[in-house]
């Protein structure tokens, strides 16, 4: 279920035809709209919400032969929420005087490519005409001729058609939602310091800040549903088995001690949730505006230092709400950030919008070369890990779905939507977890980091958001895979830097040149700390994605065939990634100064 305030967004579908009466419209109503319906069935068929719900497509009434056909679909697409739009046409249509004009709604135009009919010429005119406009639009043509009265979608269409249309709701989810700031900067980390106009300007995302007493006054002032409490505390004593303590004897705390902790960072859990999406159990206890939540699609909790240093830890709290499960069974997955790290946030998001899988969160910590790797270890790096490693870690705080415990119809390790995990495999990560208590030279008030590795080699898309004066946001991306080191490989790497943390080992996919020649290169051009990972190669989606916002690419390893940008990026220039930035910069960021 939609937990967030506001409807769905719907896919809206405008068949354009052949104004001209007396014959010619006639004969092309049926395949026009047939062509319609085909375009709402594979999207309808292919395509659900992170939250579950399928995405619903809405035809226009009518077939679009002019601008009054145009202006009734574009009222009706109003009243039913559309918010993105897919203009289909097996023929010529009058150009400027059907097209979809509204600014803020992603659009793409499908022409069907036959030679009875124009439907290529149509889209070519339509293109230029959203070219001249400054409407940026997606121009989708199959490769191949079709016939007439072929009513299919090419395989090639079909792609385009779900790039888009996946990317196009990623874009109408977020706006208006909220990124809540629970806390502010954090060890000063630039990302956590919230740029409240990227995300309004970029987004449509406002930015909601919390100072983080109002999580202890809370915890005071018992403003959480205590029935909940009772049922997570119990759900965690039998789920969550802490791990081996590895702080020294005189800084290790007893066992009351940590009982104590172990139910303040269950509350932080419950808090921060509310926070981010309200309660309705509060306004019957008497706190009718904490019941209402912030309406965030994304948050990021300060934690350190000035948290940390008196209180647990938030990586509970965090690992928990980034699943897809706790204590009230299996659930959408939150996306909350480490050290309130917006922009990793962001990151997060993207993935997760494009995926409807949980996300990774993790530090892009470390490289290590194959000939590392002999020195430490007296071992050698094999197979995909042959050209060398990149250590993915951080303080307890990724999803328990990265333990990979999952799997896929073949038995392989595997990420999913929450709708296809069962039961059996939410206990499978929970077992494959532990919580040692957090080292206090780290975190002085105490808590408890999750610690596992993820299993097997599964298919991953690292990506950032970073912000760079003078240009703005861009984005990097980076496919690859997971790989599971042998134990005795995976042991004395893992304990050089914190044994207490979830680690995941990731190799980028090479390419051989630019900054993906050596995995090497991919971690000395990484533009931060912080990495978000998603289940899948979904780089080519964020490139889509990216474009919507006006955000350019500085550093992708996608194929260059699955690039898919609005047709008049190819007006900015034949290098596609020049191109890229020479486009963003024209059309500027989607919301601002509209």
């Amino acid at each position: 279920m939609n937990r967030l305030i506001g409807r769905l967004p719907k896919v809206g579908i405008r068949p354009v035809i052949d104004g001209r009466e007396a014959g010619v419209r006639e004969s092309l109503e049926v395949q026009c709209m047939d062509m319609a319906k085909a375009a709402a069935k594979l999207i309808e068929d292919n395509l659900r919400f992170p939250s579950g719900e399928k995405v619903e497509c809405v035809i226009s009434d009518t077939t679009i032969g002019g601008v009054a056909d145009a202006a009734m679909c574009a009222d009706q697409f109003k009243r039913e929420g559309v918010e993105v739009s897919l203009t289909v046409t097996p023929c010529w249509g009058y150009g400027t005087e059907v097209m979809d004009t509204n600014p803020l709604i992603p659009k793409a135009v499908w022409g069907f490519n036959g030679t009875e009919r124009p439907g290529a010429v149509y889209l070519a005119a339509a293109l230029a005409g959203y070219a001249q406009k400054g409407l940026p639009a997606f121009g989708i043509y199959g490769k191949d001729v079709q016939d007439a009265g072929d009513r299919s979608v090419p395989s090639d269409v079909e792609e385009k058609i779900i790039r888009f249309t996946k990317a196009a709701l990623a874009v109408a989810q977020m706006n208006g939602k909220s990124y809540l700031s629970i806390g502010y900067s954090s060890m000063g980390i630039a990302g956590s310091m919230v740029d409240v106009n990227f995300l309004q300007d970029y987004l449509g995302v406002r930015a909601e800040f919390v100072e983080s007493v109002e999580v202890l006054r809370r915890i005071d002032e018992g403003i959480y549903d205590k029935d909940e409490f009772k049922k997570a505390l119990a759900w965690t004593k039998e789920n969550c088995k802490e791990g081996k303590d590895h702080n020294t004897p005189e800084t290790q705390k007893n066992a009351e001690t940590k009982d104590q902790e172990w139910e303040k960072v269950i509350k932080m859990t419950i808090i921060c949730r509310d926070l981010m999406i309200g309660n309705p159990k509060l306004k019957t206890m008497g706190f009718g505006e904490e019941s209402k939540g912030r309406n965030a699609i994304m948050g990021g909790f300060q934690g350190q230092r000035q948290w940390t240093d008196y209180q647990p830890n938030a990586d509970f709290t965090e690992a928990i709400l980034n699943s897809s499960f706790d204590w009230n069974g299996i659930r959408q997955a939150y996306m909350l950030a480490t050290e309130n790290d917006c922009l990793n946030a962001v990151s997060m998001l993207f993935g997760h919008l494009l995926s409807n899988k949980a996300q990774l969160f993790s530090d892009v910590r470390t490289y290590w070369s194959p000939e590392s790797v002999t020195r430490v270890t007296g071992k050698e790096l094999t197979g995909i890990a042959e050209n060398g490693i990149i250590h993915l870690i951080n303080s307890g705080s990724t999803t328990l779905d990265a333990t990979a415990q999952q799997t896929d119809e073949n038995g392989n390790p595997t990420m999913k939507p929450f709708w296809d995990i069962s039961e059996e495999e939410v206990q499978k990560c929970l077992d494959n977890t532990k919580w040692p208590p957090a080292v206090r030279e780290y975190f002085r008030g105490g808590g408890f980091s999750s610690q596992f590795k993820t299993k097997g080699i599964i298919p991953l898309t690292m990506s950032r958001v970073n912000l760079v004066k003078g240009i703005g946001p861009v984005l990097q991306i980076a496919e690859g895979w997971s790989v599971e080191l042998p134990e005795d490989i995976h042991t004395i790497l893992d304990e050089r830097t914190d044994p207490t943390w979830p680690t995941t080992w990731f190799v980028p996919r090479l390419t051989g040149k630019g900054n993906f020649k050596s995995v090497y290169g991919v971690m000395a051009k990484w533009g931060a700390n912080h990495g978000a990972i998603s289940h899948g190669h979904i780089g080519a989606d964020l490139i889509s994605l990216a474009s919507m916002l006006r955000i350019p690419v500085n550093m992708h390893n996608v194929e260059e065939n699955d690039i898919f940008r609005p047709a008049s990026w190819s007006a900015f220039g034949e290098n596609i990634e020049g191109s890229d930035y020479r486009a963003c910069e024209n059309y500027g960021p989607l919301y601002g100064n509209k």
